[in-house]
C-alpha cells in the first residue's frame, strides 16, 4: 500500500513563524479508474457493468437531490442541498441558484477512521516557492481564460510580484503553436493581482488562437529565477466578418482547423460563445451556443460522433438564430478537450456579419 504524501509549507499569517500541513497528491483517479479497481478485486462483474452501476449511482442521488431529499450512504457520505446568499428583507426572491444553491457532502466518521487506522504517512522535502497563477479573466469580456486584446487581462494568484526592471523577470504570452510576447504595459503587478494590457503574439492561422501565460520573478537579490504558468490555456476571441468564407473555430496548435463555421442567420452582429463539451458517458461532444456570461443563457445542445456538418440553434433573445458548422477532425477535437481542457473548450465569436 503506498503512503499518504505531505510537506510543511510556511504560513506566512502567524507570528512567530508556523508552518501548515499540506497533502500531496500521486495522482487523479477518475470513474474508469473505480471500475477497473472494482473489478480487478470482484472479477465476477466486468468492468462496463460496473462503469453502468457507477453512472447510474450519481444520476440517481442528484434525483433525489432535486426531489428536496438527503441522501445517506451509510458508512461513506451523506449529502444534501444548502443556500447560501444574502436578503436584505424576509421578502426578497431568492437569488439566482447559480450563485446561491450549493450541495453540502459530508463524510460519515467510520469512513475516516478507517482509512486512519490504515494509512501510513510519508513526509516531502519543502517546495521551492513559486509564482502561483490561479485565474485569468478578460475584464472587459468579463470572462475567464480569454485573452482579448481590447481591455485588461486580470491575473490572481499568489508571488506574483515581481520588478520590471530586474533581469528575466516579467510576464510571458506564448501562442501553443509559435509566437512570444513579453508583457510590457502593466497597470498593476501586486503580489496577488496582475493587471496588464495583453501584447498577442500573432500564430500562423486565424484559428490558431491558443496561448498560455506565465511569471517569471526572483524573490531575492541574488536568488534563483522561479516561474510560475497558468494551468489552462487562454483563447482569443475568434473575428467572423462574413459566413462567404469558412472560420476556423475550437482547434489548438494543429495546421488545419477541427471544425469550420460555414454560415448562420442571424439579424445583427453580435458575440456569442460555442462551447464543447465531452461526454464520457457514451463517448459524444455535446455542441451548445451561450450567451456572453458566465452561466447565463445557452441554446439546445447537439451531441456529435464523428465528422460532419450541424446546425446549432441559438439562445433565448440571442441575435444569432443558428450557426452551421462542419466537424472535419473529431479525434484531434476529442483528444484535445479530453487532455488539454479538463473536458471542456470554449470559443468566443465575433460574430460582424451583416444580416442578408
Amino acid at each position: 500500500m503506498a503512503t499518504l504524501q505531505w510537506r510543511p509549507e510556511k504560513n506566512v499569517l502567524t507570528t512567530p513563524l508556523s508552518y501548515w500541513i499540506r497533502f500531496i497528491s500521486r495522482n487523479s483517479a477518475g470513474t474508469e479508474d473505480l471500475a477497473a479497481d472494482i473489478a480487478a478485486k470482484h472479477p465476477n462483474f466486468n468492468k462496463a457493468d460496473i462503469l453502468t452501476i457507477l453512472r447510474a449511482e450519481d444520476e440517481a442521488i442528484q434525483a433525489r437531490l432535486l426531489n428536496g431529499e438527503q441522501v445517506t450512504k451509510e458508512g461513506c457520505c451523506s449529502w444534501s442541498p444548502s443556500f447560501s446568499g444574502r436578503l436584505n428583507s424576509p421578502d426578497d426572491p431568492l437569488p439566482s441558484l447559480d450563485q446561491s444553491l450549493k450541495i453540502n457532502v459530508r463524510v460519515s466518521p467510520p469512513f475516516v477512521e478507517a482509512i486512519r487506522q490504515n494509512a501510513r504517512t510519508e513526509r516531502l522535502p519543502m517546495s521551492k516557492k513559486l509564482p502561483l497563477i490561479a485565474t485569468a479573466r478578460a475584464t472587459l469580456l468579463n470572462l475567464n481564460d480569454v485573452l482579448n486584446q481590447e481591455g485588461v487581462l486580470q491575473l490572481t494568484g499568489d508571488n506574483l510580484f515581481f520588478d520590471p526592471t530586474t533581469p528575466e523577470a516579467g510576464c510571458l504570452i506564448q501562442g501553443t503553436r509559435s509566437g512570444t510576447s513579453e508583457q510590457s504595459r502593466f497597470v498593476q503587478i501586486e503580489p496577488g493581482q496582475i493587471l496588464l494590457m495583453p501584447d498577442i503574439p500573432a500564430q500562423p492561422d486565424p484559428w490558431n488562437n491558443e496561448y498560455t501565460i506565465s511569471v517569471s520573478t526572483r524573490y531575492s537579490e541574488q536568488g534563483t529565477l522561479r516561474t510560475g504558468t497558468y494551468g489552462r490555456m487562454l483563447r482569443t476571441p475568434l473575428v467572423v466578418t462574413d459566413f462567404v468564407e469558412e472560420t476556423g473555430i475550437l482547434t489548438g496548435k494543429a495546421n488545419s482547423p477541427y471544425v469550420a463555421l460555414t454560415g448562420g442567420n442571424i439579424s445583427s452582429p453580435t458575440s456569442l460563445r460555442i462551447r464543447v463539451v465531452q461526454d464520457l458517458r457514451t463517448d459524444s461532444l455535446v455542441f451548445s451556443l451561450m450567451d456572453m456570461q458566465e452561466g447565463g443563457a445557452s441554446g439546445p445542445a447537439v451531441t456529435v460522433t464523428g465528422n460532419g456538418a450541424q446546425t446549432l440553434n441559438g439562445f433565448p433573445n440571442s441575435l444569432a438564430s443558428t450557426l452551421d458548422i462542419r466537424v472535419d477532425n473529431y479525434s484531434g477535437l476529442r483528444d484535445m478537450i479530453r487532455n488539454d481542457y479538463s473536458g471542456m473548450v470554449t470559443d468566443v465569436l465575433l460574430l460582424e456579419v451583416e444580416p442578408s
